[in-house]
């Protein structure tokens, strides 16, 4: 009687053995098993982290086991299951791997393939066919899209992360409660006795000490100390939190009048302003995305303000990015006045704050919520609805949406939502953040998600023009990387462009991120189908950048550059100032935020900023779903190419007072899970 050694591996995170019953069934390309107990005589089946080995006999030879059936039924009280992979060993020998790394809850089961990746095109048996089929259907019912807010991408139909399928669930909901987490961060960073103290202004810049918590040489510790310079204020629009707005100023916007008898004194090359600009010297940062957006007014006893404000900035000849006017809204007139570094001191430092105000403003809710949290989750819901678990692009694409579908849908339950914590702190709370997101998607393009792309329009790409750009120079060696390790890995499977036109369901992915994902919008420029490997390619590219480098660039660095207060203020008591003259440290203090808002900005971005426990970094892959060599070759590649890029950004941030870090390889985490 031939018999089969089944190896079921139970998940090491919490929760994840069971003592519900656990049946299995082998499904043959000539018979299939019976439906068998999994269960040994006094041994403790299905245990957190074990690996269990059972015996299947069977009248006959199945013949090539293509699938394996695996159902939980209740024992005593439902008690869910996380299976990792199950391996069935032949009567001849051969050991035939089953990637599974799913729960199984209630009374359920699941229907695994073999490892190896397959596109739809090459599955030729009704058996194989009909899996797919109903895998997919199942999936669509599970994961739906809603529109959570209008003119937002669309995310999922989910209220509370508990209603989320399991299988997208945080291990431990308790460890991303944004409530418990922020609290935990404000009693850690010891300010808890000034988190209630709302409407209360410091005393004066020094007064901020008192929340700020001192960590010798680093980068948060030296923006305290030269915060106040054109230097520190400049640099940031390179290597700071929010490093995609600088752009190369061409030509004057009308908007913007800045006359060269304005700026002559900053200017050190012996040119004028317009020389200047031919010569590719001068840059701008326009929050014009800002204008007209409704400020924070959900506490009657403070009014808050936002401004819209334009920057001009000057390369020195030490290569340096230097503020030379600023201009603190959109429409120009007597009431709007060009701010300049030869205006009284304080009149320049608040007009400089009202910059790295907005700039804050801008970070936070488009470069970082918009354009990495809910556009990752967008691709992530349509992988899930279009791609079956054996297409290999759905085995490329899982590692990177890990637990971002679970973030964001507890981001709309606590931080986000009317009422929510975001509201308590930022001059865009009040549903401010929920007009710049409608705003901003109506200039976000595919193109622009595209990192090579998203440099070069706006003419910061070359290196000798800008040498201490590092996020653009760092954030290259890991496209490439990156790009490259895809194309290893689809290369494998799609060997013509014949291939990707082929595979009805990359394209029904692709069709779901635009139709419904993005709403179809024209002016998004998403395309409705792909017909090359090369366009391929770099699809898959952007959703792995996104989700990981480009997360890390701009997330993990909020502790750095925002926890000194007067750096990044989250919100202004006090409107811009619509003339020169008028400003003294008592209007700047008056300005910044109160006590109470220090606080839970405080907590915010020290929050915020916290790595995962047990966190997987770009080219971490433990759940192998491809058991293939050549893609187990191709990870190893890209593991290599990773590591040789966080030794050489190491090695450029020895002795720099002011090391970039945010793009190494070492420091980017697969995917958006914070």
């Amino acid at each position: 009687m031939p018999s089969y050694t089944v190896t079921v591996a139970t998940g090491s995170q919490w929760f994840a053995g069971t003592d519900d019953y656990i049946y299995i069934t082998l499904v043959g390309t000539e018979r299939c098993s019976e439906r068998t107990l999994l269960d040994k005589p006094l041994y403790n089946d299905f245990e957190r982290g074990a690996v269990d080995s059972y015996e299947v006999r069977v009248k006959e030879n199945l013949g090539e086991i293509v699938l394996v059936k695996i159902e939980k039924r209740k024992y005593w009280l439902h008690d869910d299951w996380y299976c990792r992979y199950i391996t069935v060993k032949t009567p001849s020998g051969d050991y035939v791997e089953f990637p599974c790394f799913r729960w199984l809850v209630q009374d359920n089961e699941v229907v695994l393939r073999n490892g190896r990746a397959h596109l739809p095109q090459d599955d030729k048996t009704s058996l194989v066919k009909q899996h797919r089929t109903s895998e997919l259907k199942m999936r669509r019912k599970t994961y739906r899209w809603s529109e959570w807010q209008p003119g937002f991408p669309m995310s999922i139909d989910a209220e509370r992360h508990k209603d989320l399928p399991r299988d997208i669930q945080f291990d431990s909901e308790k460890g991303v409660d944004f409530v418990l987490n922020y609290s935990k961060a404000i009693e850690n960073l010891f300010v808890n006795q000034f988190m209630h103290m709302f409407q209360s202004s410091w005393s004066d810049f020094a007064d901020f000490e008192r929340i700020f918590v001192k960590i010798t040489n680093t980068i948060s510790e030296y923006v305290m100390k030269h915060w106040k310079e054109d230097f520190m204020f400049g640099y940031q629009f390179l290597n700071g939190c929010n490093p995609v707005v600088i752009q190369k100023c061409t030509k004057l916007p009308d908007k913007f009048p800045v006359k060269n008898e304005m700026v002559a004194v900053s200017l050190e090359r012996d040119l004028t302003l317009q020389q200047e600009i031919k010569e590719g010297n001068i840059y701008i940062a326009d929050y014009e995305v800002l204008d007209g957006i409704c400020p924070n007014c959900t506490d009657p006893c403070t009014k808050q303000f936002l401004a819209a404000p334009i920057c001009l900035l000057y390369k020195n000849i030490q290569n340096k990015i230097m503020p030379i006017a600023i201009q603190l809204g959109q429409i120009p007139g007597k009431d709007n006045p060009i701010f300049l570094p030869t205006d009284g001191e304080y009149d320049w430092l608040l007009a400089k704050i009202w910059v790295r105000s907005a700039d804050f403003q801008h970070h936070q809710t488009v470069t970082h919520l918009l354009r990495t949290h809910l556009i990752t989750e967008m691709f992530a819901i349509a992988m899930y609805r279009q791609l079956p678990a054996v297409h290999p692009a759905y085995k490329l694409l899982i590692p990177h949406v890990r637990f971002t579908i679970a973030i964001n849908t507890k981001a709309r339950e606590q931080l986000i939502c009317e009422c929510g914590i975001f509201d308590k702190a930022n001059a865009t709370g009040g549903g401010g953040h929920v007009q710049l997101v409608q705003k901003a998607m109506k200039s976000l393009t595919y193109r622009s998600l595209c990192f090579p792309d998203m440099i070069k329009s706006r003419g910061v790409e070359k290196q000798e023009e800008l040498p201490t750009y590092f996020y653009r120079d760092d954030g290259y060696k890991v496209w490439e990387a990156t790009r490259s390790f895809v194309s290893d890995v689809m290369s494998i499977y799609y060997t013509s462009d014949e291939r990707v036109q082929g595979d009805d369901e990359i394209q029904a992915f692709v069709k779901d991120v635009r139709n419904f994902g993005m709403q179809d919008t024209e002016h998004c420029e998403f395309p409705k189908s792909l017909k090359t490997r090369e366009e391929l390619i770099e699809y898959l590219t952007i959703v792995v950048f996104t989700a990981s480098a480009q997360h890390a660039a701009v997330n993990f660095g909020q502790y750095d550059w925002c926890s000194w207060i007067p750096n990044a203020p989250s919100t202004m008591r006090k409107p811009p100032p619509d003339k020169k003259g008028l400003a003294d440290v008592k209007l700047i203090i008056e300005s910044l935020p109160d006590r109470g808002r220090s606080s839970w900005h405080l907590g915010a971005v020290w929050a915020l900023s916290q790595y995962q426990e047990n966190e997987l970094y770009l080219g971490m892959y433990p759940d192998e779903h491809f058991i293939e060599k050549p893609v187990k070759e191709a990870m190893e590649k890209f593991r290599k190419q990773l590591v040789e890029i966080s030794s050489t950004i190491k090695n450029r941030n020895e002795g720099k007072r002011l090391p970039y870090y945010n793009m190494s390889p070492d420091k980017i985490p697969n995917s958006v899970a914070v």
